[in-house]
């Protein structure tokens, strides 16, 4: 059977690819092609998926020709929220009336024509697979729109796979949110045949949106039992040293727009960096971490026993390295938690609640005293038997290992019904 995978950016790469190595490891074919930054061509996982046999990889660059690659581009940027939330925001809002929908149709379709063409032409059924593309993607969804119509045409079947997980147990997370009620985000999940998830946590985000019969809850590709071993062996060298601190320890941080109060995370680095023997290193968010002014704090610079993680440290070269995760709501640590390294949830730096915390209280942090305790803790007893291993796992049958352990061969067999379909 054959598949075509588009993949955006950092986070459904990591999270899709583990399903493509499955579905080559069943004995199907795909492509795959790039529809983000070119930098990606690069991205370690994409290497190791154009060494397998019976995939093609590409860039959606060198599949267009120059004068319709800009075109595509032009298009996308009219309609996407990068251009918007500049100072030329109100231009481009006119030029995309200007230039409007049954303009822009032609090149769409045209576009859309030469990727499938180049999938599926002679080949009998087949599926198409985006990440959880959604409103304010950088991808436009009308592109993404007249790409499933036309699939669907040809009798392909259309599925959405995650590209993350859900951190949090509340909703109200991001700068703004004030009102519960369904997020319309999430709506563009609508326009496949199957939105993939891999908890009900997730799940629910999309259920205003779609029937039952639309969302399928198969636990998580990135961080299943058979994926992870794969993972360290594809990882480039570790731009890491081992030293000889006492307690290594590893903050992730969230996006600029998840509402973290950045006053109170400074004063725990620095009340953590005052432990003799500890080490500290701060991952900033893939996307966004530019944006978040304590990557910039001199003072927290000047410390020297405290690191900024540059893009070549991934976010598995830091689980290994760290012996305890200090954590502001993301979902890169459920891998920590797979193998029993502790995971401090420390909520009270952020406006919302872990998933972490909910389902192993042990694990939260509400308060600075909390933190100091933790860490001191840490450095008299070691870090071995942290979890409740009820709690713990719990946590990893209903959030990842949904339906089982053998994740990825689910995922194979959804894309295989739907690839049957005419």
């Amino acid at each position: 059977m054959k598949a075509l995978f588009f993949l955006r950016h950092y986070n459904d790469i990591d999270h899709v690819t583990p399903v493509i190595s499955k579905w080559i490891d069943s004995g199907h074919q795909c492509d795959v092609v790039l529809i983000g930054s070119v930098k990606f061509r690069n991205d370690f996982r994409i290497e190791y998926l154009r060494q397998l046999k019976g995939v093609r990889v590409a860039h959606v660059r060198e599949l267009f020709s120059p004068l319709e690659y800009f075109k595509w581009r032009l298009q996308m940027l009219l309609l996407t929220r990068n251009l918007r939330r500049l100072f030329i925001g109100p231009l481009v809002s006119s030029l995309a009336k200007i230039y409007h929908e049954k303009r822009r149709e032609p090149l769409w379709r045209l576009t859309a024509n030469k990727l499938l063409a180049r999938s599926f032409d002679g080949i009998d059924g087949g599926v198409i697979a985006f990440d959880w593309i959604e409103r304010n993607s950088v991808i436009c969804v009308e592109w993404v729109e007249i790409v499933v119509a036309m699939a669907r045409v040809k009798g392909l079947g259309a599925v959405s796979l995650p590209h993350g997980d859900s951190p949090h147990a509340n909703q109200l997370i991001r700068r703004g949110e004030r009102r519960l009620e369904p997020d319309t985000l999430f709506s563009t999940a609508s326009i496949f045949d199957k939105l993939v998830v891999p908890n009900e946590l997730c799940a629910k985000r999309f259920r205003p949106f779609l029937n039952d019969q639309a969302i399928a809850v198969l636990g998580s590709p990135r961080f299943c039992e058979e994926w992870l071993p794969k993972l360290a062996e594809l990882l480039p060298p570790s731009p890491l040293v081992r030293s000889d601190s006492r307690l290594k320890i590893v903050m992730f941080l969230r996006k600029a727009n998840f509402t973290t109060f950045w006053e109170e995370v400074g004063e725990v680095i620095h009340m953590i960096a005052a432990f003799p023997g500890v080490e500290l290193v701060i991952k900033p968010h893939t996307r966004s971490g530019w944006k978040q002014s304590l990557t910039k704090d001199s003072a927290v610079r000047r410390l020297s026993n405290v690191s900024i993680a540059g893009d070549n440290a991934h976010s598995a070269h830091l689980m290994a390295w760290a012996d305890v995760i200090i954590d502001l709501a993301t979902s890169v640590v459920f891998e920590a938690v797979r193998v029993k390294k502790p995971v401090l949830a420390a909520d009270y730096l952020h406006a919302g609640r872990s998933i972490i915390a909910e389902y192993m209280p042990e694990a939260e942090l509400k308060c600075r005293d909390d933190v100091y305790e933790k860490i001191d803790g840490f450095l008299s007893n070691g870090c071995d038997s942290f979890y409740i291993e009820e709690n713990r796992q719990r946590f990893l049958d209903e959030m990842l290992d949904v339906g089982g352990v053998d994740v990825l061969p689910r995922y194979v067999a959804l894309l295989e019904t739907q690839a049957q379909k005419k």
